[in-house]
This record gives C-alpha cells, structure tokens and sequence, in this order.
C-alpha cells in the first residue's frame, strides 16, 4: 500500500473533514472519553487544517490521519516541554490562537493508522510527513506528547523507568512507536506523567470497559499504561496517562 499511499493536508483535502473520527480504529473506548480531547480533535481540524494530515490509499479511502498544534512554547512562564504534555499543550495552542500570538513550536496531537491498515510502515511516514509538513511552515521544532505502544503490556512499570530502558542492539529503543520516532529523527527528552486524564463514575468506566470496577484501588485496564484509580467510597475512578515528550530539531 506504501507505493499508493497519499498523503495531504486537511486544507487541501476538506471533504475528508468528517472522515476523520469515522475511519475505524484500535483505541480504547475509555480514552474517547478524555477530559480535553472529547472537544478538541474537532477544533484542531476547524482551526488548524494545515496541520493535520490526511493518507488515503489507492481507492481514495482515509488510511490515517495526523492531528498537530502551533503553540508558543518560547513564552515567559513556558519555556521547558510541560509534565501535563497533551493536555496543556491542547490549552497552550487554544490559549495562543485566541490571542494571536505567533507560534514557535508544532506538537503532534494524535497519529492513528485505520484497523486494517496497520504494521505497513504508515505510521513512520506520517511522522515524518509531520515532521516535513512543520519545517515547510518554518518551525524549527516539532514535539509529541508519545504514547509508547507497549506500555500497556507492563501497566505497574512507571513511565520514567520505561523511557529509558536500555536500547536494543541497533541503537533503538525498545517500544515499537518509540522506535518509529527514532527513525524519524525524534529523540526522547522527558515524561509527562499526567500528560491525559479521563475521569468518570463507576457506572461509566464499567460501560466504558466491561469490568465490574468492584474493588478499592489501583484496576488494570486493558489498554491502559497504568492502572486505574478506583474510589468505592466516592463513586468514581480516575486515568492519569504519562506520556513521553519525543523532540525534533528542524
């Protein structure tokens, strides 16, 4: 599929607007439900759709898509990549835009390849479409707020220990998407340990999840790079995802 791979901004392909959050995908339902994000995603393509990129393939269907930000990060009070990463970075660029500062920095949002179009290779070449598409903006950085691929086999390892576990003998890291980035030119810089939040009722995280979210404590959650925090006593349970900030220099 490489070879009929096409890959586009949202400015120059608007009718795929809506295809976007139709396109069927491998993420966990409960992270639909993320305090930011269940707005945003929507708010990225209206106001930014020169930074989101579009794959089809060769029947013109949508095979991925790459949602990225423009935000100062060069501000007083900025400066260094944030511990609340996608999130605040989401805020960061909401914030900038409404009062028209002139941004310095991109950050990837979201990169997902559709069900049945992945392990092809799409993911690296719409990281390094988003990494081409931002220095052809004039932007001499690009950063993402990553979420390593394989953490959610180890749930109970934290994020700072799993960043930096020793490299593969190629030089690589260990993590599958940290790997891709790496090829892509993207070094690792720092964790963001409460980088996404969902938060809901019991009731909710059982429909969310299927599970009986029974007991007081930390609940392993398929999908999930950590546990769950599940309070019996206060009717709801609490996801603080770390993420891990990767940077390219332009």
């Amino acid at each position: 599929m490489n070879g009929d791979l096409a890959i586009t901004t949202l400015a120059e392909r608007p009718e795929l607007r809506a295809s976007l959050w139709s396109m069927p995908h491998t993420w966990p339902a409960f992270m639909e439900h993320e305090l930011v994000g269940s707005d945003a995603t929507e708010w990225i393509a209206a106001e930014f759709p020169q930074h989101v990129l579009v794959a089809t393939g060769p029947e013109g269907d949508l095979v991925a898509r790459a949602l990225s930000v423009p935000f100062v990060l060069g501000a007083e009070g900025r400066r260094e990549l944030p511990a609340t990463g996608w999130d605040r970075t989401l805020r960061w660029a909401l914030t900038d835009l409404r009062h028209g500062r002139t941004p310095d920095t991109v950050s990837a949002i979201d990169m997902t390849v559709a069900t049945g179009a992945q392990r092809r290779g799409i993911a690296g070449r719409m990281v390094s479409a988003l990494r081409d598409n931002a220095r052809a903006g004039g932007f001499k950085e690009l950063v993402a707020p990553a979420r390593p691929s394989a953490k959610h086999l180890e749930p109970d390892t934290p994020m700072t220990a799993y960043a930096v576990r020793a490299r593969r003998e190629d030089g690589l890291p260990h993590d599958p998407w940290l790997r891709v980035h790496a090829r892509a030119g993207g070094a690792v810089e720092s964790v963001a340990p409460a980088s996404r939040t969902v938060v809901g009722s019991l009731g909710q995280w059982r429909r969310w999840t299927g599970l009986p979210f029974d007991s007081e404590g930390p609940v392993t959650v398929p999908g999930a790079l950590v546990p769950v925090l599940c309070s019996l006593r206060h009717e709801h349970a609490v996801y603080c995802e770390p993420n891990v900030w990767v940077r390219y220099r332009l």
